[in-house]
Formats: C-alpha cells, sequence, structure tokens
C-alpha cells in the first residue's frame, strides 16, 4: 500500500514538473499571451482559417475595464437616467395655461369678487374652458405626430463598413498559402492592404527565426515590450530545465483577417493563420528529444494581433491560441 501511495506521488511531481514544458515551446509559449488593446478580454471574431473560438489571455499586462468613478471620463453617462416629471413637467404648455387659469381666479378673489370673477361670468368661464380643450387637444396632436416622426428607422444607407464588405473580394495569395479577407468579411475599420498582410508573413517568419536564435534584440524590434517579456520568461522556464526549443521552415499555409480597428494614435489588427513547421525541444546536456519531432512538420493554428503606432511598423503584440 504505501509503494502504491509513494509511486503515485512520484508520477503527480512528475506530471507537475513536466506539464509546463508542453506549453513553453515555440513563440508565445503555446498559450495565449499578449495585449490586444481595448479589445483584450473580447474573443476575435471567427474566420475560414479559425472558426473555433480563440482562449482567453493567460498572460497580459492589460487590466480589465474598471467601472466609472465620479469625474471620470464616462462617469455621466453610467449615472441612471433621472425619472420622468408628472403631467406638467413633460407638457409645459398646458402647465402654463393652468397656471394662467389659476392666476386669473385668484386676482378675482384678491379684488373681492369671487374666485371667478377674474373670468368673467359664467359664459366667460365656459368659453375660456372649450378654447383651453381645443388648445389642450392640438398639443397632444402635435406631440403624438412628433413623438411618431422620431420612432421612424432612418433612411436606410449603407455604413462605411458595409461599403467595403461591398466591394469585390480582396484576397492576397503570399508562399503558397493564402492571407486575406476570405468570403466571410471580417470588421476591418482602418482599410488592411496586401503590403499589411505581406508584413504579417513576414513577422511569422522572422519571430519563429529569432526565437529559435533566442535573439532577444530581433525579437525587441517585432514585437511589443511586453510580448518580449513573455519570451524572456519563456526561455528562463526552458533553461530552468535545461531544455531548449526550435522551429524552422516555417510556412504559412492559410490566414485570413479576423478584425483591424484604430484605438487613437495606434491600429491593431488580428489575424487568423494555420501554419506548417518543424518545432521540437531538445535537452542540451544528452541532446534527448523532450518534445516533438525534428524530421516530421506539424500544422497549428493560432491568432495573432499586430499594433502599429502612427502608421509606424506593425509588431506583434499577441498570440492567441485556437484550443
Amino acid at each position: 500500500m504505501r509503494r502504491t501511495a509513494r509511486f503515485l506521488t512520484l508520477l503527480a511531481a512528475a506530471a507537475f514538473v513536466l506539464a509546463p514544458a508542453l506549453a513553453e515551446a515555440a513563440p508565445g509559449g503555446r498559450s495565449s499571451s499578449g495585449s490586444r488593446g481595448a479589445r483584450t478580454y473580447q474573443a476575435p471574431p471567427p474566420t475560414n482559417t479559425a472558426p473555433q473560438p480563440a482562449r482567453p489571455m493567460e498572460r497580459t499586462a492589460t487590466q480589465p475595464s474598471a467601472p466609472a468613478t465620479a469625474g471620470a471620463p464616462g462617469a455621466a453617462a453610467a449615472r441612471p437616467a433621472a425619472a420622468p416629471g408628472g403631467f406638467f413637467a413633460r407638457n409645459p404648455m398646458m402647465a402654463g395655461l393652468m397656471g394662467g387659469l389659476l392666476g386669473a381666479g385668484l386676482f378675482g378673489l384678491l379684488a373681492g369678487g369671487g374666485f371667478f370673477s377674474g373670468l368673467g361670468s359664467l359664459a366667460g368661464i365656459l368659453g375660456f374652458m372649450l378654447q383651453l380643450a381645443l388648445i389642450a387637444g392640438l398639443v397632444f396632436l402635435a406631440m403624438a405626430l412628433f413623438r411618431r416622426f422620431r420612432q421612424q428607422p432612418a433612411p436606410a444607407g449603407v455604413p462605411n463598413g458595409m461599403m467595403r464588405e461591398a466591394q469585390p473580394e480582396q484576397r492576397t495569395m503570399m508562399g503558397g498559402g493564402g492571407m486575406g479577407r476570405g468570403p466571410a468579411q471580417p470588421v476591418d475599420e482602418i482599410g488592411v492592404q496586401a503590403a499589411d498582410f505581406q508584413a504579417f508573413e513576414r513577422s511569422l517568419i522572422e519571430i519563429n527565426a529569432a526565437w529559435s536564435r533566442e535573439d532577444i534584440a530581433a525579437l525587441s524590434r517585432l514585437a511589443t515590450p511586453e510580448m518580449v517579456q513573455y519570451f524572456r520568461d519563456d526561455y528562463a522556464a526552458l533553461a530552468q530545465r535545461g531544455w531548449k526549443n526550435e522551429t524552422r521552415d516555417v510556412k504559412l499555409e492559410q490566414g485570413d483577417l479576423a478584425e483591424a480597428w484604430n484605438e487613437g494614435a495606434r491600429d491593431y489588427a488580428t489575424v487568423a493563420m494555420r501554419m506548417s513547421l518543424v518545432d521540437w525541444t531538445r535537452d542540451l546536456k544528452t541532446g534527448a528529444i523532450t518534445e516533438g519531432n525534428p524530421n516530421a512538420r506539424q500544422e497549428q493554428t493560432e491568432l495573432w494581433t499586430f499594433v502599429r503606432v502612427q502608421g509606424g511598423p506593425w509588431m506583434l503584440s499577441a498570440i492567441q491560441q485556437t484550443q
């Protein structure tokens, strides 16, 4: 019994030590890491290349949006709307007419002729009330027509985004694979061009090459400081075990845009990429392969988000897994 318990304990310890190794191979550590600006905690739209939902961010420097506080932007919008007033508050014209009627009665009462003497005779009172009823009817009719006019839908039109989607399909074939908009049109608020798709594919290849060389300087040119820090963390985790991960012969098999948007001076673009590559991890002391196969290609699909500042070069800002 003790021998069985000891064996299970050792097995659990080994699983605990070795399990992270599977998540630390290749750039991004096989985890969802990085930031997508204001959409960090929103799942990218599905695409033909990545129809499955992306895994939420497991490592990110972006904090969830905090609720608006007094004096902060958006605080006024967060306050509950004031409760609507009574009938006379909603109908100021009726309030004015009734105020005039009440004022005339009070004037007659103070003059000693009774409450209704300010309006003349009973016939005058009835005539005034008839006029009041006619005016009130006209006011109600005008207000009803105004409400109906406001509730009518705006004339049908085509927003700018739909105008772009209505244009002929734009598709760019690169390196034997494909990256473009695809049959399912994405949300493109900035107008991603063929040169941008080429930059995304080039970044995929260059980042994998720099990762294999452990070239931090090159990674710093290609990725945001946040992503570079995650690369450093993954290197440290591998070095602690005496392992090294390498990739080679990276090829983009298929890719398409999930969404592109603007946040002030920054443009963001999230693209789904199905790639094939040779990916393996080896023990630096023994040379034994601990993960992958240096002689076999494998395929994987990831969502890469790129950011550029004021029209500068695109830099990798996030990698998300699809399963």
